[in-house]
């Protein structure tokens, strides 16, 4: 990005900006959250085609900060879309329109690089930030956020079977499961590394029947080298990877302040469809995730995705007070 392409006082942020964006941030988090923004900033440089990062300055000062990224495929998205993750404008400054010329800058960002869509997610109680919202254009967005108290124990009833047509998740047949052993016992899961890669592209062409090799090497950047903790991972039977969920643990992301896990994608290779392999990836997750400490899981789902919804309301995920919201850019 180059400051050529944004309106006037708008411009990309840098490493040299990390301190004042703190300075504004810390009044709304009410505690320094610099390792979001280090992480942030540092994925930015290595993917600068990933993120779009840009601030508003005005008498050699920075008012304020827009943090987006940059996503294909993620939650059943056949269309790369940005999504608007922070942002946020000095308290203390005497400029109005600070936040809106941002957003102007990012539309003409996301323009040039044909991204048609963006999307967010806020707590329909941040009042403020749903006024902002529906002031810029943004829409409620044909998605429902689910989520799971971790405190909670792993359900007991059988899941309800239904082959997934190009979902990303497994159901299993219940018939012959025992829910005294869980299906992680059945199905091993181990932490996602690196050198899994292939094999993720591998599932998801058979999954999608297209070449989604970007779309997982920036999760598997993201999820390995951005998120605070690691808690992505894959399930192997007969010696090799037949499904993987890939998960982060993050600060900070658009209204949301306090710790939680972000399930992005749950694909099971069709050959091992109907073996557990999903519940196995979703049973592992909680208890790590629980062990960390963690006390909340959430997820996007499409309003018409009605099995993949059956299937997370079987595993305990109940709805949000997140709502999803959507922008057209052209």
């Amino acid at each position: 990005m180059s400051k050529s392409e944004f309106p006037k006082h708008v411009r990309p942020l840098t490493a040299a900006d990390l301190e004042r964006v703190i300075e504004i941030d810390t009044p709304y988090a009410l505690r320094s959250r610099r390792g979001f923004f280090e992480a942030r900033l540092k994925a930015a440089k290595a993917d600068p085609k990933g993120f779009i990062y840009i601030g508003y300055e005005r008498g050699g000062n920075l008012q304020g900060y827009l943090f987006a990224r940059l996503a294909d495929g993620e939650f059943g998205e056949a269309a790369p879309v940005a999504f608007l993750d922070a942002l946020a404008v000095d308290p203390n400054g005497t400029h109005a329109g600070v936040a809106r010329a941002m957003m102007g800058g990012l539309e003409t960002a996301l323009k040039r690089r044909g991204v048609a869509a963006i999307q967010s997610e806020v707590d329909w109680r941040n009042t403020s930030l749903v006024d902002f919202l529906a002031a810029a254009g943004f829409e409620l967005a044909p998605r429902h956020i689910v989520e799971r108290d971790l405190s909670t124990p792993v359900p007991s009833q059988p899941i309800a079977s239904e082959r997934p047509a190009s979902y990303e998740i497994d159901y299993s047949d219940p018939q012959s499961d025992d829910f005294d052993a869980l299906a992680r016992d059945i199905v091993p899961c181990r932490s996602l590394k690196a050198s899994d890669l292939p094999a993720l592209v591998r599932i998801g062409g058979e999954i999608f029947g297209r070449d989604r090799a970007t779309y997982y090497q920036r999760k598997m950047n993201e999820v390995l080298n951005e998120s605070g903790v690691r808690v992505s991972m894959v399930a192997e039977l007969d010696e090799h990877v037949v499904g993987f969920v890939m998960a982060r643990v993050d600060f900070g992301e658009f209204g949301r302040l306090e710790p939680g896990a972000v399930i992005d994608t749950i694909e099971v290779d069709p050959a091992y469809q109907q073996r557990h392999v999903g519940m196995a990836l979703i049973s592992q997750l909680q208890a790590n995730l629980t062990s960390l400490r963690v006390d909340v899981a959430r997820s996007a789902v499409y309003w018409n995705q009605f099995a993949l919804l059956a299937f997370l309301e079987a595993n305990g995920f109940t709805p949000s007070q997140r709502l999803s919201f959507r922008r057209r850019v052209f």
